[in-house]
């Protein structure tokens, strides 16, 4: 009976299609993309999402600067607020990418230094997307400015 089966011809076809595939190279790059594909694509997405975080941080500041600039034009503490206000908002709007909103702005005066304080609420931005998979930072970012009134 095992020479029978030995000699059959299904049977030297089977070993030797198990040879063929026991030797074959061609599937190898799909089954290394299949094992680092997902590492890649998480890496690929927490660049994206650290980047816009970091893009997001620094456009804050810059939009801070600015409010604390358009204070120092203020008379008085009320005013300065109102210009400080207006002046973020304004740059805010013209920035595409971040589509949060202010969800903080102080501005306080000690002596003659004025402090604007800015925080934004950066949950509706593009960037927080993959929150599900991945650690991303707070989508609260808060920035402080401090400038000095009337020069030296």
């Amino acid at each position: 009976m095992g020479f029978a089966l030995r000699l059959s011809p299904w049977f030297r076809a089977r070993r030797a299609w198990r040879a063929d595939f026991a030797n074959a190279r061609a599937a190898g790059p799909a089954v290394e993309f299949a094992l680092i594909g997902p590492v890649l694509l998480l890496i690929l997405s927490g660049i994206f999402t650290y980047g816009g975080y970091f893009l997001t941080a620094h456009t804050l500041q810059q939009i801070t600067n600015d409010a604390a600039r358009a204070a120092l034009a203020g008379l008085d503490d009320q005013e300065r607020t109102q210009l400080a206000r207006e002046s973020a908002q304004e740059s805010l709007r013209a920035q595409d990418f971040m589509r949060g909103e202010l969800s903080r702005l102080d501005v306080s005066r000690n002596g003659g230094v004025i402090s604007v304080a800015l925080t934004y609420d950066a949950s509706d931005d593009l960037y927080w997307a993959f929150q599900t998979i991945l650690p991303v930072p707070a989508p609260e970012i808060s920035r402080t400015v401090s400038i000095r009134m009337g020069g030296f």
